[in-house]
């Protein structure tokens, strides 16, 4: 069954959009969808569209476990114009109350930033996406102007590399000495005038992650690493969840696209979803004991 998410759904801001999905499937799961034609189980290569029909059975195995899906664009723009219309019928098969993260890592000049912000955003519709940050605040207005959306500027990466520059120590003169990736999540909170922001932070930099969540109680935190690249989960949110046991967003891709490769493989990625959100909402509850 396909969804159309125009004609279903009113404009909702997407921080209430993923807490409201999230409440409802009691999950803070968000399953990446990176699809890679090598690794797509074998008998649905006869398929006319074999990475829409992985992505339609995986979609219905796992709606009901998680509060947010994020297409990376890169996997779909690597197969060119036929890969975009995969991207658009593969976003029409989500249902429409739960949000979906344009995993674009975008960053430009302004005049460049608005017509990315206009196609993920009017074209796409995602409900966010991610950015970079290193032009500074006026290459990611034309995002934040998108009221509704959601803008989760990279903050502290899970990459191995993410210390060559981000551990960096800068000062402003107010806050003093700090290092970079602290001072990008002291600016995207004064930068959240419109509500709208959030940041994204690796699982596999628990202790970055508890600073980030303290410097910003209330934002959205979208945290990818969790499983093949090696992110604890239990730690994960215990660091990056907010007062209320909310507000991160825990995402795993390969981990679950890739369970099984065999006629089981949505029902697989499914049991491995299940398996994550109970363990996240049990280190929800650990954290929330006194």
């Amino acid at each position: 069954m396909t969804h159309n998410k125009e004609s279903e759904t009113t404009r909702m801001a997407f921080l209430e959009k993923v807490l409201t999905a999230s409440r409802r499937n009691t999950s803070l799961i968000c399953i990446g969808l990176d699809p890679e034609y090598e690794r797509l189980p074998p008998h649905l290569l006869t398929q006319h569209d074999p990475i829409l029909a992985f992505q339609h059975a995986l979609i219905e195995a796992t709606a009901d476990l998680v509060c947010a899906y994020k297409p990376n664009l890169a996997f779909y723009e690597a197969l060119g114009p036929a890969g975009l219309v995969t991207l658009q019928e593969t976003l029409r098969l989500i249902p429409p109350h739960i949000p979906v993260i344009g995993d674009a890592k975008r960053g430009d000049m302004s005049n460049t930033a608005r017509q990315y912000a206009r196609a993920l955003f009017e074209v796409y519709q995602f409900d966010a996406i991610t950015v970079h940050p290193y032009l500074g605040q006026d290459s990611l207005q034309p995002f934040f102007d998108y009221h509704d959306k959601g803008v989760l500027v990279l903050c502290r990466t899970s990459n191995l590399g993410a210390r060559d520059l981000q551990d960096l120590s800068v000062s402003d003169g107010q806050a003093g000495q700090e290092r970079l990736f602290e001072y990008i999540a002291r600016q995207v909170v004064n930068w959240n005038s419109a509500g709208n922001a959030g940041l994204v932070v690796g699982a596999t930099y628990p202790a970055e992650l508890q600073r980030i969540r303290q410097i910003a109680p209330e934002l959205p935190i979208l945290i990818p690493g969790i499983g093949a690249q090696g992110g604890e989960l239990q730690a994960a949110v215990s660091a990056g969840v907010d007062a209320f046991g909310e507000r991160a967003i825990i995402s795993a891709s390969r981990s679950v696209l890739y369970a099984s490769s065999g006629p089981d493989f949505a029902e697989a990625a499914a049991q491995v979803t299940r398996s994550l959100r109970d363990q996240a909402n049990q280190a929800r509850r650990a954290a929330e004991s006194p």
